[in-house]
């Protein structure tokens, strides 16, 4: 389980460092009055299934006696993360004009937020 548990802690980095990328990303774009580009797209999609890997692999750590610190607020955020993007996607109506573009670097903002936060919550509980 040492290693699940570092692989989850190493990919919620990952995820935190992708997000960080689509955010300066996204706003660049933003400001050169661009909307949301099929790259860009295709991009939160990777980010999506970053981020299902990053919730199925705590699930199988916590169904495997792992608990983390704080566990429901740490649950919490895990289903936040991973219901955030499909459902800015429909507040979107997938639209990619510019002002969608700053809904998802927000968005992607918010989400590197909900890493940092599951990081301090993340802290195993010693048996």
């Amino acid at each position: 389980m040492a290693t699940l548990t570092l692989l989850h802690a190493r990919l919620l980095v990952t995820i935190l460092l992708f997000f960080g990328a689509l955010s300066i990303w996204g706003f660049v774009s933003y400001l050169r009055s661009d909307g949301i580009s099929g790259s860009y797209r295709g991009a939160l999609a990777i980010g999506e299934l970053l981020m299902i890997a990053e919730f199925l692999l705590g699930l199988t750590l916590y169904l495997g006696g792992d608990r983390p610190y704080r566990a429901s607020i740490h649950i919490l955020y895990g289903i936040v993360a991973v219901i955030t993007l499909p459902g800015t996607f429909a507040y979107t109506r997938g639209r990619d004009g510019r002002w969608e573009q700053l809904i998802y670097v927000t968005v992607c903002l918010f989400l590197c937020g909900i890493a940092l936060r599951s990081l301090t919550t993340g802290r195993l509980i010693q048996p």
